[in-house]
C-alpha cells in the first residue's frame, strides 16, 4: 500500500526526545533555604537546652557533695564575716582530715541548739520525694549556724585567765579575729568538751549566741561533730570581700596539741590546714579562679558539649555566672542564728 510506512523509516522517526521521560524541573533556591534555616534553628535550640540542663545537674551534684554557697545573715562572726557575705563551704574536707581548732564551720542545730527538723512524713511516697529533694539541696527544714571551733572533744575550755580564753590551759591570742573592742568573753565558763562534740564561738563575742549560752542543751552547749556540714574556706561575695579564711596562728601553738585530739590535728596543721582545705585544695582553687561558686568546677565539662558553634560558649558564660552567684538551683541558704 502506498500509505504504509517503511519500518526503517518509522524507527528513524523516533527521536531521543520522543522516547525519554520528561525532565524534572530543578527546585528553586528559595524553596530549600527556609527548611535549612529551620533545621539549623532546631539544632541550636537542642544544644542550648542540653547545656542549661547539664549545668543545672552538675551544679546540683557539686552543691550536694562538694561545695556550697551560704549567705551570712547576722553579725555574730564580724568582722571576719559581714552580713550579706557569701561563703564557700567545703563539704568533703573532713572526709580527709579531722576538724581543727580555728576552723570556721557550718553546722545544723539538729540535736543541739535546735530547732530540730520536723519528723518525716508517714506517707512513704512523700517521704521518698522529701529525701530526694533534701539530698540534692532543693529542700531543707534544718537551721544552720556558722561559728569558729575553739575546743575539740576532750579539750578543757575556760574563760578567763588574764582576760583570755584558754584551751587545755593554753591562752589564745584572739586579737587578729575578734570584733574590735570585744573582750574574749564577758561570761565566765569552764567546760570539758564531751566526746563527739565541739566547743564553738562567734568572733563577735558580744553579739554571738554560741556554746557559752546553751548549757542546758545536749552536749552542754557544745555541738555534735556529726552535724557539721563543712568548713567555710572562702568569701566569694561581694568582690570587695574576696579572700580565704585561714586558721589563725594562735591555734598552731604546739602546747595545744598535747592531747589525743590535738595530736590528730597536729598531723594536718601544716600545709593542708593553711591552704584552706587539704585534700580538696585543687577543688578549692577552681572557684577562686572563677571568683564564684561552682562555676569553675562545672565550666570545663560543659564546654565539651559545644559541637559546631563556638558562639555557644558566649551563651554558656551567663548561665554559669547566674548559677555560681546563687550557688546553684535551690542554693544560697541563709545561716540562721537564734538569739
Amino acid at each position: 500500500m502506498d500509505d504504509q510506512l517503511d519500518p526503517a523509516t518509522l524507527a528513524s522517526a523516533r527521536t531521543p526526545e520522543s522516547t525519554s521521560p520528561p525532565a524534572r524541573s530543578a527546585p528553586e533556591p528559595d524553596e530549600s533555604a527556609p527548611a535549612a534555616k529551620k533545621k539549623k534553628k532546631r539544632s541550636f535550640g537542642r544544644e542550648l537546652l542540653t547545656i542549661v540542663v547539664a549545668a543545672a545537674v552538675l551544679t546540683l551534684l557539686v552543691k550536694a557533695f562538694v561545695v556550697q554557697v551560704y549567705r551570712i545573715p547576722s553579725a555574730s562572726m564580724e568582722n571576719t564575716l559581714q552580713i550579706g557575705d557569701r561563703v564557700l563551704v567545703n563539704k568533703v574536707v573532713y572526709h580527709f582530715r579531722g576538724i581543727a581548732r580555728g576552723d570556721i564551720v557550718v553546722f545544723s542545730g539538729q540535736d543541739s541548739w535546735g530547732p530540730d527538723a520536723p519528723p518525716p512524713s508517714s506517707d512513704p511516697v512523700v517521704r521518698f520525694f522529701d529525701d530526694v529533694l533534701s539530698g540534692i539541696g532543693l529542700q531543707n527544714d534544718q537551721t544552720y549556724y556558722i561559728k569558729r571551733v575553739i575546743g575539740l572533744p576532750g579539750d578543757h575550755v575556760a574563760c578567763c585567765t588574764d582576760g583570755k580564753v584558754t584551751v587545755n590551759g593554753v591562752p589564745l591570742s584572739e586579737g587578729s579575729y575578734l570584733f574590735p573592742g570585744n573582750p574574749p568573753s564577758t561570761l565566765k565558763f569552764r567546760e570539758v568538751v564531751p566526746p563527739g562534740y565541739l566547743w564553738v564561738m562567734g568572733d563577735h563575742r558580744s553579739d554571738s549566741d554560741d556554746s557559752r549560752y546553751h548549757p542546758g542543751d545536749p552536749g552542754g552547749g557544745a555541738i555534735p561533730e556529726n552535724q557539721v556540714v563543712g568548713r567555710a574556706f572562702l568569701i566569694i561575695w561581694p568582690p570587695s570581700q574576696l579572700r580565704d579564711l585561714p586558721i589563725p596562728s594562735t591555734f598552731q601553738q604546739a602546747a595545744l596539741h598535747a592531747g589525743a585530739a590535738g595530736a590528730a590535728v597536729l598531723g594536718v596543721s601544716g600545709t593542708a590546714v593553711t591552704a584552706g582545705g587539704a585534700a580538696l585544695s585543687a577543688v578549692a582553687a577552681v572557684p577562686v579562679a572563677g571568683a564564684a561558686g561552682a562555676a569553675g568546677v562545672i565550666g570545663a565539662p560543659l564546654l565539651l558539649l559545644r559541637r559546631r558553634r563556638s558562639g555557644l560558649s558566649h551563651l554558656l558564660l551567663p548561665v554559669l555566672a547566674v548559677l555560681a552567684r546563687r550557688g546553684g538551683p535551690g542554693a544560697d541558704p541563709a545561716i540562721r542564728r537564734w538569739r
